[in-house]
Protein backbone atom coordinates (compact mmCIF):
# COMPACT_ATOMS: atom_id res chain seq x y z
CA UNK A 1 0.00 0.00 0.00
CA UNK A 2 1.03 3.59 -0.57
CA UNK A 3 1.02 6.14 2.19
CA UNK A 4 0.35 9.84 1.65
CA UNK A 5 4.07 10.67 1.27
CA UNK A 6 4.53 7.98 -1.40
CA UNK A 7 1.47 9.25 -3.30
CA UNK A 8 2.74 12.82 -3.05
CA UNK A 9 6.17 11.81 -4.41
CA UNK A 10 4.57 9.91 -7.28
CA UNK A 11 2.28 12.82 -8.18
CA UNK A 12 5.28 15.17 -8.33
CA UNK A 13 7.28 12.72 -10.46
CA UNK A 14 4.37 12.11 -12.84
CA UNK A 15 4.33 15.85 -13.58
CA UNK A 16 8.13 16.00 -13.97
CA UNK A 17 10.27 12.88 -13.68
CA UNK A 18 13.38 15.10 -13.72
CA UNK A 19 12.55 16.72 -10.38
CA UNK A 20 15.73 16.58 -8.29
CA UNK A 21 15.93 14.80 -4.94
CA UNK A 22 16.50 18.17 -3.29
CA UNK A 23 13.31 19.59 -4.85
CA UNK A 24 11.32 16.46 -4.00
CA UNK A 25 12.53 16.60 -0.39
CA UNK A 26 11.55 20.25 -0.07
CA UNK A 27 8.08 19.63 -1.53
CA UNK A 28 7.25 16.69 0.76
CA UNK A 29 9.07 17.91 3.87
CA UNK A 30 11.68 15.14 4.13
CA UNK A 31 15.45 14.99 3.84
CA UNK A 32 17.01 14.04 0.49
CA UNK A 33 18.29 10.69 1.89
CA UNK A 34 14.76 9.86 3.14
CA UNK A 35 13.27 10.65 -0.27
CA UNK A 36 15.98 8.60 -1.97
CA UNK A 37 15.18 5.64 0.27
CA UNK A 38 11.44 5.93 -0.40
CA UNK A 39 12.05 6.04 -4.15
CA UNK A 40 14.35 3.01 -3.90
CA UNK A 41 11.64 1.06 -2.06
CA UNK A 42 9.00 2.11 -4.60
CA UNK A 43 11.27 0.83 -7.38
CA UNK A 44 11.98 -2.44 -5.55
CA UNK A 45 8.24 -3.00 -5.05
CA UNK A 46 7.65 -2.38 -8.76
CA UNK A 47 5.49 0.72 -8.17
CA UNK A 48 8.00 2.82 -10.14
CA UNK A 49 9.09 0.93 -13.25
CA UNK A 50 11.07 3.67 -14.98
CA UNK A 51 11.87 7.35 -15.14
CA UNK A 52 11.22 8.23 -18.74
CA UNK A 53 11.02 10.91 -21.42
CA UNK A 54 7.96 11.68 -23.51
CA UNK A 55 8.89 12.33 -27.14
CA UNK A 56 6.61 14.14 -29.59
CA UNK A 57 6.28 11.83 -32.63
CA UNK A 58 5.43 14.80 -34.87
CA UNK A 59 8.81 16.39 -34.07
CA UNK A 60 10.41 13.23 -35.48
CA UNK A 61 8.33 13.32 -38.66
CA UNK A 62 5.68 10.79 -37.64
CA UNK A 63 2.65 12.71 -38.88
CA UNK A 64 0.15 9.87 -38.45
CA UNK A 65 -0.74 7.53 -35.64
CA UNK A 66 -3.02 4.55 -35.96
CA UNK A 67 -4.64 2.03 -33.67
CA UNK A 68 -4.40 -1.40 -35.27
CA UNK A 69 -6.47 -4.35 -34.11
CA UNK A 70 -4.70 -7.54 -35.11
CA UNK A 71 -6.18 -11.04 -35.34
CA UNK A 72 -3.52 -13.64 -36.20
CA UNK A 73 -4.52 -16.47 -38.52
CA UNK A 74 -4.67 -19.94 -36.92
CA UNK A 75 -1.23 -21.07 -35.75
CA UNK A 76 0.37 -17.65 -36.41
CA UNK A 77 0.02 -16.00 -32.98
CA UNK A 78 3.69 -16.23 -31.98
CA UNK A 79 4.91 -15.29 -35.46
CA UNK A 80 2.70 -12.19 -35.49
CA UNK A 81 3.76 -11.20 -31.99
CA UNK A 82 7.43 -11.48 -32.98
CA UNK A 83 6.80 -9.35 -36.10
CA UNK A 84 5.07 -6.65 -34.04
CA UNK A 85 7.97 -6.64 -31.59
CA UNK A 86 10.49 -6.27 -34.44
CA UNK A 87 8.74 -3.39 -36.25
CA UNK A 88 9.92 -0.20 -34.51
CA UNK A 89 6.94 1.86 -35.67
CA UNK A 90 4.75 -0.11 -33.25
CA UNK A 91 5.00 2.17 -30.21
CA UNK A 92 2.98 -0.05 -27.92
CA UNK A 93 0.92 -3.19 -28.12
CA UNK A 94 -1.49 -4.94 -25.78
CA UNK A 95 -2.45 -8.61 -25.93
CA UNK A 96 -6.21 -8.61 -25.37
CA UNK A 97 -9.22 -10.86 -25.02
CA UNK A 98 -12.06 -10.87 -27.52
CA UNK A 99 -12.05 -11.23 -31.27
CA UNK A 100 -8.63 -9.62 -31.72
CA UNK A 101 -5.45 -10.81 -30.05
CA UNK A 102 -3.51 -7.54 -30.19
CA UNK A 103 -4.33 -3.84 -30.10
CA UNK A 104 -1.35 -1.71 -31.09
CA UNK A 105 -0.41 1.94 -31.58
CA UNK A 106 1.54 2.58 -34.75
CA UNK A 107 3.56 5.70 -35.62
CA UNK A 108 4.00 6.36 -39.35
CA UNK A 109 5.13 9.20 -41.60
CA UNK A 110 2.59 8.54 -44.36
CA UNK A 111 -0.29 6.33 -45.48
CA UNK A 112 2.21 4.59 -47.74
CA UNK A 113 4.34 3.68 -44.72
CA UNK A 114 1.21 2.40 -42.97
CA UNK A 115 0.38 0.19 -45.97
CA UNK A 116 3.94 -1.13 -46.08
CA UNK A 117 3.93 -2.11 -42.42
CA UNK A 118 0.51 -3.73 -42.61
CA UNK A 119 1.56 -5.62 -45.75
CA UNK A 120 4.33 -7.26 -43.69
CA UNK A 121 1.74 -9.00 -41.52
CA UNK A 122 -1.14 -9.32 -44.03
CA UNK A 123 -0.41 -12.97 -44.87
CA UNK A 124 -0.27 -13.88 -41.16
CA UNK A 125 -3.13 -11.83 -39.64
CA UNK A 126 -6.28 -9.85 -40.28
CA UNK A 127 -6.07 -6.20 -39.29
CA UNK A 128 -8.47 -3.36 -38.68
CA UNK A 129 -6.97 0.12 -38.59
CA UNK A 130 -8.21 3.44 -37.27
CA UNK A 131 -6.26 6.67 -37.88
CA UNK A 132 -5.97 8.76 -34.72
CA UNK A 133 -7.33 12.29 -35.18
CA UNK A 134 -6.60 13.59 -31.67
CA UNK A 135 -5.65 12.35 -28.24
CA UNK A 136 -7.94 14.08 -25.72
CA UNK A 137 -6.40 12.11 -22.84
CA UNK A 138 -2.66 11.57 -22.92
CA UNK A 139 -1.23 8.45 -21.33
CA UNK A 140 -1.53 8.83 -17.59
CA UNK A 141 -1.07 6.64 -14.56
CA UNK A 142 -4.00 5.18 -12.66
CA UNK A 143 -5.38 7.40 -9.89
CA UNK A 144 -3.05 7.37 -6.88
CA UNK A 145 -5.53 8.50 -4.26
CA UNK A 146 -8.13 5.99 -3.02
CA UNK A 147 -10.37 8.83 -1.81
CA UNK A 148 -10.32 10.40 -5.27
CA UNK A 149 -11.37 7.06 -6.75
CA UNK A 150 -14.36 6.84 -4.41
CA UNK A 151 -15.30 10.48 -5.14
CA UNK A 152 -15.16 9.89 -8.90
CA UNK A 153 -17.29 6.77 -8.56
CA UNK A 154 -19.93 8.77 -6.64
CA UNK A 155 -19.97 11.47 -9.34
CA UNK A 156 -20.42 8.86 -12.06
CA UNK A 157 -23.23 7.15 -10.15
CA UNK A 158 -25.03 10.47 -9.61
CA UNK A 159 -25.03 11.34 -13.32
Amino acid sequence: MLDDLDRNLLEILVKDARTSLKELAAQVGLSSPSVSERLRRLEERGVIRAFTVEIDPLALGYTLQAIVRIRPLPGKLHIVQKLIEEIPEFGECDKVTGDDCFVARLFVRSIGDLDGILDRIADKAETSTAIIKAQPIRRRPPPLDATALRDRAKVLQAS
